[in-house]
């Protein structure tokens, strides 16, 4: 038996994949709920070429087939990259710093952006999803596949904890983020759009039903609680900054929590103490995780074989 400790989007991935080799495999569940159920859903490779290395764009395209199989709400529009007239810099720097784009009229892609942006990047191969749903589809694939849930583990373990997992990974950080949920029955928005700015990137990603995840900070801080109002005015002024309609939004919810990061920001797989650990997602979580997850299984499943 393999125990996957977290139900998160990494422990889920984990489960998943094991399970569809064939191994017997159960999911050990934290008493508080996961951070990823925060993340943004995007499923954006070429966009985190921007500041990510090489790795996650080309490892990390594999994830769009594996989501598109397995969770209801994957929508592949591709991700349109906007910036304001003062920043068109920036529009032009992230050119340069990524691939698989074509410069666009954004009002011929989103007719709701109309007169807003001259030019845009469309990263026409990127895809999102609601992470609520994406993680709730493998639940219930896992529990249809006979897998259990649990309290204590009885095999042997694949650490998925998250930054709970500090206790056995001492170079594991914490870097906040905070999100928020928009009602806007004004604005029609069909796919990501993100908003370049000097000091940090915004995304808008829809969720249907007029209800927008507008993300996210990134806080070099190991602080928990509640979303600071900086951070609150800052995403609904960038927000604002798309569509004036968010102007008029009923704010739905807030949320804040600490993603688990290594020194170089880069997800893996590690061994340490007798157990697997699969960590360290940063910003890549939903990305980098069905990734790993499918070379974790591969690998327990040679284990598997040449132990019989």
């Amino acid at each position: 038996m393999i125990s996957v400790l977290g139900a998160g989007v990494a422990g889920l991935c984990a489960a998943t994949a094991l399970a569809e080799r064939g191994l017997p495999v159960e999911v050990i569940e934290a008493a508080t709920p996961p951070v990823s159920r925060l993340a943004g859903g995007m499923l954006a490779p070429f966009c985190e070429g921007e500041s990510a290395p090489e790795v996650i764009v080309s490892r990390g395209q594999a994830a769009i087939g594996w989501w598109r199989a397995r969770a209801k709400s994957f929508e592949q529009r591709g991700t349109l990259v906007v910036a304001a007239p003062r920043d068109a810099g920036e529009l032009d720097r992230f050119a340069r710093a990524t691939r698989g784009h074509d410069w666009v009229r954004p009002d011929d892609l989103e007719p709701d952006l109309s007169g807003r942006f001259s030019a845009g990047l469309f990263f026409a191969d990127e895809a999102h999803m609601d992470p609520h749903e994406a993680l709730a589809s493998l639940r219930e694939r896992l529990v249809a596949r006979g897998v259990a849930f649990r309290e204590q583990p009885s095999g042997r373990i694949v650490d998925c904890r998250g930054i709970a997992a500090r206790d056995r990974l001492r170079d594991l950080r914490a870097v906040r983020g905070e999100m928020l949920e928009l009602h806007a029955p004004e604005v029609t928005l069909t796919r990501t759009i993100r908003l370049l700015h000097p000091r940090f990137p915004c995304y808008i990603v829809p969720r249907g039903k007029g209800r927008y995840m507008v993300g996210a900070t990134m806080v070099e801080s190991a602080r928990d609680g509640a979303v600071t109002a900086r951070s609150l005015m800052e995403l609904l002024s960038a927000a604002w900054t798309v569509h004036p309609g968010f102007g008029e939004a009923e704010v739905v919810s807030t949320g804040a929590g600490l993603r688990p990061a290594f020194p170089d920001n880069i997800p893996r797989l590690r061994r340490e103490g007798g157990r697997i650990h699969l960590n360290g997602m940063y910003r890549h979580g939903f990305l980098m995780a069905p990734v790993l997850a499918c070379e974790l299984a591969e690998e327990m499943a040679k284990e598997t074989c040449h132990a019989h």
